[in-house]
């Protein structure tokens, strides 16, 4: 244990106090460990925080374009301007290539899209679980969504853009490929999630099935087939709020607690 040293009859602090005060400061969630602070263990901090090291790159990104702007055109309110803009952009980049499930980033593109909506929606007061199994069976739900409007099951398909989509006699087909299978699987996937989070929950709920095609152009923002919604990829936004519940904010987190405990992680 380090003690005060003593001067002129006067306790002074630990030499590393102000180190130590920084770290804190700037870390407060940093787990103190026995090695000695300062410099490295700033360094150290930053390093094991994630969420830091972005916002630091970030930002000597957005000051090196703002320092040559500057020193190129000598009007340093533009270049200012420039470096935010530069800020601004490396956020709404990222963020739209950032998942949640890293595993994602790389094969799976459209669940990715979909993922993008879904952050606007949590922060209205939507609950998300992305890539859930499904006890039971070999499927997958992509997205589990519960809000005020009600449960859903999205899964997001990439498809051929061009072919186009049809309806016929109840049938949806791709080009001359039908399309009921896969419809049957989403609808079959949501009404298992159903039973599950129903039994975990005490109580019965019901979960509206989708499937988000991204691709081909189709004559409607969404379409109820098969008790499955075909929705175009961009518009879940917009689905979403088409549901006819009224749950509460209690409602909302009981459903979601119960479907974190009845549909595992994929990954």
């Amino acid at each position: 244990m380090e003690s005060a040293t003593r001067v002129n009859g006067q306790s002074q602090p630990p030499q590393n106090s102000e180190e130590e005060g920084l770290e804190t400061l700037f870390f407060p969630n940093q787990r103190k460990n026995k090695e000695p602070s300062g410099t490295r263990a700033v360094y150290g901090a930053l390093k094991d925080n994630q969420s830091a090291r972005k916002w630091v790159v970030r930002s000597i990104s957005a000051a090196a374009v703002t320092a040559v702007f500057g020193l190129v055109t000598s009007d340093w309110r533009l270049a200012a301007t420039l470096g935010i803009f530069t800020l601004v952009g490396t956020m709404v980049y990222h963020s739209r290539r950032e998942s949640e499930i890293p595993r994602w980033r790389k094969p799976s593109a459209v669940q990715r899209r979909t993922e993008v909506q879904l952050k606007v929606m949590k922060q209205l007061g939507y609950r998300v679980l992305h890539a859930r199994a499904v006890p039971g069976g070999n499927g997958q739900i992509d997205h589990f969504i519960v809000g005020r409007r009600g449960a859903f099951a999205i899964d997001s398909e990439s498809w051929d853009k061009r072919l186009p989509l049809r309806n016929k006699l109840e049938k949806l087909y791709h080009g001359r490929f039908s399309k009921n299978e896969r419809i049957d699987e989403a609808l079959e996937e949501a009404k298992r999630a159903e039973e599950l989070i129903s039994t975990e929950l005490g109580r019965e709920i019901k979960v509206r099935a989708s499937l988000a095609i991204y691709g081909p152009g189709m004559p409607w923002d969404s379409h109820r087939l098969r008790g499955v919604d075909i929705i175009t990829g961009t518009k879940v936004r917009k689905w979403l709020r088409s549901g006819r519940d009224r749950l509460t904010e209690t409602e909302i987190e009981e459903i979601y607690r119960a479907a974190e405990k009845a549909l595992p992680p994929r990954y």
